[in-house]
């Protein structure tokens, strides 16, 4: 019965352990949006993995080009790894006042998946500005769009604390559109074969570092440096380690070889004859 009770008692132990990793676990991760490029957008966007696999994308920003189409990503990698949001001073290597994307990219890593409206999400949709979220007359953008699990490139959800939000489209000398008299041609679309596409829209505009699940502190230096993974991340290895310490010793305790049903009682009342006379 002692057996019994104890194994009962292990059981329920182990089974708390294993609750919060899957009952409490956080699925989402939330990017405040700041400026790139001094121009002044704000916002946030909130990455949620859904039960069935999905992921539902929220972003509400402002301060964009009003009429304009927004080309906006997750950037990241999956292999992980913590990304941050660039500079004018770290990343401007041509110290011409503003970051292309490919001078950006070095900080919130390559585009891992398209933000569309609708239709493909693949990095090759990065630059489809006919599927992109266009701002309102007062430059405002609220988009909201749930893409279901086979949408979802491999190892998005597992590394979801380490992707990075960024909009693209800047106005720079001010008259409402991306035109080629400000900064020339886009030399990130010429390198995807698109011809003609101002740097005016595919420059940053903003960019968000995500908090949530087992998001760790971007990574002084850019992506290569990394760093260790959030302690979040390992929560379901403790709990198995845990629960294995605990089944361990369930095991040992029934190894051990059963005393004589006698034992307790004898210890309590020793034999009168084994008295001394």
């Amino acid at each position: 019965m002692t057996r019994l009770r104890l194994l009962l008692i292990l059981t329920a132990v182990s089974a708390l352990l294993w609750l919060p990793t899957t009952a409490t676990a956080d699925t989402s991760v939330k990017a405040k949006l700041i400026e790139q490029n001094g121009s002044g957008v704000t916002g946030t966007a909130t990455l949620t993995a859904t039960a069935d696999g999905g992921l539902q994308v929220v972003i509400h920003s402002q301060g964009l080009v009003p009429g304009q189409p927004h080309a906006q990503h997750i950037h990241g990698s999956a292999h992980g790894g913590h990304f941050g949001c660039p500079t004018l001073k770290a990343n401007d290597k041509d110290h011409d006042g503003y970051l292309t994307n490919e001078e950006a990219m070095g900080e919130y890593g390559t585009v891992f998946f398209s933000l569309t409206t609708s239709g493909g999400t693949s990095p090759k949709d990065g630059l489809a500005v006919d599927r992109m979220p266009v701002a309102d007359s007062k430059g405002r953008i609220d988009y909201e769009r749930t893409f279901p699990a086979s949408d979802l490139p491999a190892g998005l959800l597992d590394h979801l604390a380490s992707m990075h939000v960024v909009q693209h489209g800047i106005d720079v000398n001010h008259n409402d559109k991306y035109d080629l008299a400000a900064l020339g041609e886009s030399t990130f679309a010429a390198s995807l074969g698109l011809k003609g596409i101002p740097e005016e829209a595919t420059d940053p505009a903003s960019c968000g570092v995500v908090q949530g699940a087992g998001a760790g502190k971007p990574a002084r230096g850019g992506v290569d440096t990394g760093g260790a993974p959030a302690s979040e991340l390992n929560r379901p290895l403790a709990a198995a380690g845990a629960s294995l310490v605990l089944l361990a010793a369930v095991a040992l305790f029934l190894r051990r070889p059963a005393r004589p049903a006698t034992a307790v009682a004898d210890d309590r009342q020793p034999d009168k004859e084994a008295r001394p006379g």
